[in-house]
């Protein structure tokens, strides 16, 4: 049995900078576990950019993101150690806590005084939301199709509809639609979209997708592989309204309709849950169970990442001073979801810029925006209004490896009407497998000269 001060279940962002924080007030001994084989979580999958605007001043993608968090946790100390699947907790009092998890060698077990769950949150699926109809292959969630796409090299299908408009489910469809697929339709059964307006903004309106709203998928068509779905308004209560039905011929359907905090193990040894699964906390980020943490999207689903990271290192640096009889800082909850959803405003421009979200407008009569908190927001909205631009994040193939990708980007934006020429030019071209991250692989030569470098 390994003896620590602190243990974490879940490397993703929460985990890891929890790992950091702790370190950094401290030289106790912490362990940090992860199911995958790399640590990052789900930001490993994500290959597009947002992520770091507040936590690192800059704009990474999912791999830069979690790369550098992970290397934060582990120069600063702590044991991330991968491929271990935490099944169970057992709470024997203040600081004597014994976790148990899977390897390919055995089970190992791992006394704690302190530990943190930060082991994020999974999809609703099509048995979740009891969609009627066949249930044929083509069917996926937006997570697992991101990851078939990005990862694994796989395309799910060529004509697809998606189901909600969470912001994977948004993301999702800019991905499909450049990589050739074509999106027939995006279906929300609120009266608003649930994704944050940037990504309404350049991942829906920037391609053209139909988005309904008030409207669901009421019936799967198909037997072995699917040939369609049928779309309906829906009333106020949320039921498909008769008469308002229409067949839109597809192969693939995507399911972005919402998260489940994962949160099994703790429930299981005693933490205390609210009804949408999410593990219920003191404003120190302790549950019920003294000296067990929750932070992350197993707490509660958060808009941001680098939201995400900040409360992992207030539940890090709480589990040390915990242990060290000191007191302890609260979490202020209005970070949990704090962004712009929905629509963007009328005759507006979404700044992505920050994660306020700024709807900017341009006034004729006085010829200046307004509505943008930052001066970077007026610079953003002066290029979109004269010449949209737009950061690429792709894929390109690796040589010598069946169905490997490496996840690039543009060092620069680009002129919006280029993307898809670059994107095609990419598909054409392969890597070598011991491309570093950050090097050049391509040089496009548009309007300017633009490099393409690894991301992962």
């Amino acid at each position: 049995m390994i003896e620590c001060d602190l243990l974490i279940v879940g490397a993703g962002p929460a985990g890891l900078a929890a790992a950091k924080a702790s370190r950094e007030i401290s030289n106790k001994e912490v362990y940090v576990l992860e199911r995958d084989v790399i640590a990052g979580g789900i930001l490993n999958q994500c290959i597009h950019d947002g992520f770091g605007l507040i936590r690192y001043r800059e704009t990474l993608t999912g791999p830069e993101y979690a790369a550098r968090a992970a290397d934060e946790a582990i120069n600063g100390g702590a044991h991330v150690l991968t491929s271990r699947h935490v099944f169970d907790l057992k709470h024997n009092g203040k600081f004597d806590n014994v976790v148990s998890a899977y390897t390919a060698n055995g089970i190992e077990q791992y006394r704690a005084k302190t530990v943190i769950f930060s082991t994020g949150c999974r999809e609703r699926t099509r048995g979740n939301i009891s969609i009627p109809g066949s249930r044929p292959a083509g069917i996926f969630t937006a997570g697992v199709a991101q990851n078939l796409i990005n990862i694994r090299n796989i395309m799910i299908g060529k004509k697809v509809v998606i189901l909600g408009s969470g912001d994977i489910g948004l993301i999702m469809a800019r991905r499909l639609s450049l990589e050739g697929a074509e999106v027939k339709a995006i279906a929300e059964i609120m009266k608003e979209p649930m994704g944050l307006a940037r990504n309404v903004s350049q991942c829906v309106l920037d391609f053209g997708i139909p988005l309904y709203v008030s409207t669901t998928v009421s019936r799967i068509i198909g037997k072995k592989r699917l040939e369609a779905v049928e779309l309906s308004k829906v009333d106020e209560t949320g039921q498909p309204i008769p008469g308002t039905d229409r067949i839109i011929e597809c192969d693939a359907l995507i399911l972005s309709v919402g998260l489940i905090p994962e949160n099994e193990v703790v429930h299981n040894a005693g933490v205390n849950l609210a009804n949408n699964n999410s593990a219920k906390t003191d404003c120190f980020l302790q549950t019920n169970l003294e000296g067990v943490f929750s932070c992350g999207n197993s707490r509660r689903v958060m808009d941001l990442a680098d939201y995400v990271s900040e409360q992992g290192e207030i539940a890090g640096r709480n589990a040390v001073h915990l242990i060290d009889s000191e007191a302890m800082e609260k979490w202020n909850e209005e970070k949990t979801n704090c962004m712009k959803k929905g629509f963007p405003e009328k005759d507006s421009v979404t700044c992505p810029i920050c994660p306020n979200g700024c709807q900017i407008k341009w006034n004729d009569k006085t010829q200046e925006f307004s509505g943008n908190k930052c001066s970077r927001g007026e610079e953003f909205a002066r290029q979109e209004k004269k010449a949209p631009t737009r950061t690429v994040t792709t894929t390109v193939r690796v040589n010598n490896i069946a169905g490997g990708l490496r996840p690039v980007k543009t060092n620069k934006p680009i002129r919006k009407e280029e993307v898809r020429d670059l994107v095609n030019k990419l598909k054409e071209i392969s890597i070598s497998d011991i491309t570093e991250s950050g090097e050049i692989v391509f040089t496009y030569s548009g309007v300017e000269k633009v490099d393409i470098v690894t991301t992962s």
